[in-house]
């Protein structure tokens, strides 16, 4: 099974302090503060089931993306409805891309699916093209795609987007779109599918509050779909409270906050690239990205352990199909702590001349 990233625990136990974690994509400046106020709230009601139906976070994720409460669905995060919609699909032959987040393709192994796999050129940037069209078989029955792609951070354009939805369907496949770092984007209203939701069945579309609004401990995450025989099968493939009080109360108030976002997605863009231009500087190959991560490669032995021992955790993708040995990603923090990282990769080269 593929690891992630943010096990600061083990780096902890191996190093002796926690890290300046960089491995994982969550915004850097935590929870909403209404979120934090939520969740100590939601303490005094720890002794209570939660709402099986989470009917309250469902009409506030409705109401926050323009959909019917009936069209959502809530989990664990969205690797728990990765696996469940699996589970409840059960399909017998599926398209992943390569790179690609690891959960989409064990959960289709667990289920005893034939996996194949669309390769990305590392040539163009891991940028998919048309020719994923051509892997969209009459046999395939499940398309994962996520946008913008992880560990990657390139956006499938809209049109190119629609064309494989359009592909799905006419081959009766489910097209699964995790849009989870998605609402980083400024434009990403304009990238969304969910303006193809009324379309009918044969669309999901993943999301969750743990990246964008720092809840990764909580684990919330939900799904959108106009397919109700779906949303029932998702939901009972799992157990039955797949969101705590305490997830829920804290997701419903971060919805509210419209203003906490703003700040984040304006910083994004000229962060990343000042971070992609220094890095490029130190003799790093860095791949575009329009997600709150960069991808690069070093020809440096070692480098993730080289960083490690001052202190930074990054998430080494050596384990990723189609990268390999030397593939790192890195997530876009505050100025002050991506100084630190830069600082600490022009140390690795001074010690290597």
């Amino acid at each position: 099974m593929l690891t992630h990233g943010g096990d600061i625990f083990g780096f902890a136990r191996r190093y002796g302090a926690e890290p300046l974690d960089f491995s994982v994509n969550v915004n850097p400046f935590g929870m909403p503060p209404g979120a934090k106020a939520a969740l100590e709230r939601a303490a005094t009601r720890a002794g209570q089931y939660p709402d099986p139906l989470y009917r309250r976070l469902r009409q506030a994720i409705g109401a926050h993306e323009g959909v019917p409460m009936d069209q959502v669905v809530c989990g664990n995060g969205a690797a728990d409805l990765i696996w469940r919609v699996v589970l409840a699909r059960k399909p017998r032959r599926a398209l992943v891309t390569a790179p690609t987040f690891s959960e989409y393709e064990s959960a289709l192994m667990w289920a005893g699916c034939q996996v194949e796999r669309h390769a990305l050129d590392p040539r163009r940037g891991f940028q998919l093209g048309e020719e994923v069209l051509e892997d969209i078989h009459p046999g395939t029955e499940m398309v994962f795609l996520c946008n913008p792609n992880n560990p990657v951070g390139q956006v499938v354009g809209k049109e190119l987007a629609e064309e494989i939805l359009d592909r799905c369907q006419a081959r009766g496949a489910l097209l699964v779109v995790d849009e989870c770092f998605l609402d980083f984007l400024p434009d990403a209203g304009e990238l969304t599918l969910k303006g193809r939701l009324a379309d009918g069945p044969g669309l999901l579309i993943l999301k969750a509050l743990t990246k964008l609004y720092a809840m990764a401990g909580l684990r919330l995450g939900y799904g959108l779909s106009s397919d109700r025989a779906l949303l029932e099968g998702i939901r009972g493939a799992g157990q039955c409270w797949p969101v705590s009080i305490a997830a829920e109360e804290a997701g419903i108030a971060a919805l509210e906050d419209r203003a906490f976002t703003r700040k984040i997605v304006e910083l994004l863009p000229k962060e990343r690239e000042r971070m992609r231009g220094s890095m490029a500087g130190l003799g790093l190959e860095v791949f575009p990205s329009q997600a709150n991560f960069l991808l690069f490669h070093t020809r440096i032995p070692g480098y993730g352990e080289r960083l490690a021992r001052q202190g930074i955790l990054v998430r080494d993708c050596g384990n990723y199909p189609g990268l390999g040995e030397g593939y790192y990603r890195v997530a876009i923090l505050t100025p002050e702590k991506n100084d630190r990282l830069l600082a600490a990769m022009e140390t690795i080269g001074r010690e290597l001349e």
